[in-house]
């Protein structure tokens, strides 16, 4: 069975976060976008941690459900950690997401920080002084089931790769622990392709989760999983396997289905067939670092352009802010593979590793947005919230639309509350999206970039910081 899950989330105990990130309204929108297992987040934080034991039961080994309720969703249990310390001479910011097993785990890791100084109640997301080496030893030494996954690999501000305070390599920043680093989340800011040109990355894992701080932002990157059972240990196996050849079978990508967990307990737990299948993902380019450049005197450069002009703003001569499409062509040392794709039988574009080392991914625009577009409003007025609770209703749900539903099955149902002529260009804005027909201005020094999907981009305005957005995620 496919499993979708988004597995790096924050509670509203965590800094900018909607105070609507609780269990149920989790759960409520997981449904609705089509998404299997969510993170927990935050179970640092001690608050948190009493709403997670007394909303969730134990539903399948190593995930939970809410209790007294026949809720299809399921709970991992997981948090991430900002690290803020200094190594060989300079100051690092990693942030890390932890895996745990169990309550009890999660219990003994909180009070293992806590004797070592670490502030839990001020954020959901807590800052602590240890480094990422002293941090998986702490872990891995109460449980070694628990797993540590770098976090949005390549902002340049807070995380493994980060062009201001990060590591040229794993090795470097885990020490001793390195081998125990076996998958990586890409972050808003790159996508699976861009990490296929890290050879360090080959055989480990490439994950993508929405790290959202709000319920409408959550799947708007994931990863699908395909195992036997529903268990923490076959997700685990799964991460710990990242060769397709290692896997029986081979990754379509035809028309994928996600399935809830029920009916799952008496299928016999067979490890060795648990594999990602594939990544869903924002284009990179509208995360708020894809490209170089200095937000306050609105100045941003290419790649191409930072190697040769070098990285000082030629407006006030501070330092640009490295983007991160310029620091994965940095570590890339071999250059770029090129892209490879094809599209399916639904006319949506995947992205394949040519050397079939990876599982394929797919870009996809959220289906707010695409209605916002369409219908020339916005995504918080109610005619595109009307559309888009009546396309998840009728279609099954946001990620259904997305990828599988029939273009006149959208066309269709999307004029049910925006009119004939409007419900065709709703269809067309999701074709175009699976075909990845779209304009795209990249992102740059925490400022987001326009992702279109018609031709009208140099009319519009450049993008603010959105902090209006509760999507201030990295």
């Amino acid at each position: 069975m496919d499993y979708v899950a988004d597995l790096h989330l924050h509670s509203k105990y965590s800094r900018a976060v909607s105070k609507d990130m609780n269990l149920p309204t989790m759960a409520f929108w997981a449904e609705k976008k089509g998404l299997n297992i969510l993170s927990t987040g935050d179970w640092t934080h001690p608050i948190w941690i009493r709403e997670i034991k007394q909303n969730l039961e134990e539903a399948e080994k190593g995930l939970f459900k809410l209790k007294n309720e026949n809720s299809k969703i399921r709970f991992l249990l997981s948090v991430e950690i900002s690290g803020i310390y200094s190594q060989g001479g300079k100051v690092r910011r990693i942030h890390n997401l932890i895996f745990s097993p169990s309550i009890e785990t999660c219990e003994k890791i909180n009070a293992s920080l806590v004797k070592r100084g670490c502030n839990l109640n001020s954020d959901g997301r807590p800052i602590i002084g240890l480094s990422a080496e002293s941090l998986i030893e702490l872990v891995l030494s109460i449980d070694d089931k628990a797993m540590i996954i770098p976090c949005h690999v390549w902002t340049p501000w807070f995380s493994l790769y980060g062009s201001n305070s990060g590591f040229d390599s794993i090795d470097e920043c885990f020490g001793k622990f390195a081998d125990k680093i076996t998958a990586i989340e890409t972050g808003l800011s790159s996508d699976p392709y861009m990490n296929w040109q890290i050879k360090e990355l080959n055989n480990r894992s490439i994950l993508s989760f929405s790290d959202a701080h709000s319920p409408a932002k959550m799947g708007r990157e994931s990863t699908v999983f395909e195992l036997e059972k529903l268990t923490f240990d076959n997700i685990k196996n799964a991460i710990m396997k990242p060769s397709l050849k290692s896997t029986t079978g081979s990754t379509s990508i035809k028309e994928s289905s996600a399935h809830s967990p029920r009916g799952t307990r008496d299928t016999s737990d067979t490890p060795d067939t648990s594999r990602i299948k594939y990544t869903i993902e924002f284009y990179p380019e509208e995360g708020k670092y894809h490209f170089t450049g200095h937000r306050n005197c609105d100045y941003v450069q290419t790649p191409e352009q930072t190697r040769s002009q070098g990285t000082i703003c030629p407006v006030c001569k501070r330092p640009l802010t490295v983007g991160v499409m310029h620091r994965v062509e940095d570590l890339a040392k071999d250059g770029f593979e090129k892209e490879v794709s094809k599209l399916n039988s639904n006319g949506v574009k995947w992205i394949l590793d040519p050397s079939k080392k990876h599982p394929p991914f797919v870009k996809l625009v959220p289906l707010n947005e695409i209605i916002a577009e369409s219908l020339s409003s916005t995504v918080s007025s109610q005619k595109v919230k009307d559309a888009y609770n009546n396309l998840c209703e009728e279609l099954g749900n946001e990620l259904n639309v997305l990828l599988k539903a029939s273009v006149s099955d959208i066309a269709k149902n999307a004029a049910h509350s925006a009119g004939s002529g409007q419900g065709e260009k709703v269809a067309e804005g999701v074709e175009k999206v699976r075909k990845g027909e779209i304009v795209m201005v990249p992102g740059f020094d925490g400022q987001y970039g326009i992702v279109k999907i018609w031709k009208d981009i140099q009319n519009k305005e450049k993008p603010q910081d959105l902090a209006s957005q509760l999507g201030i995620d990295f």
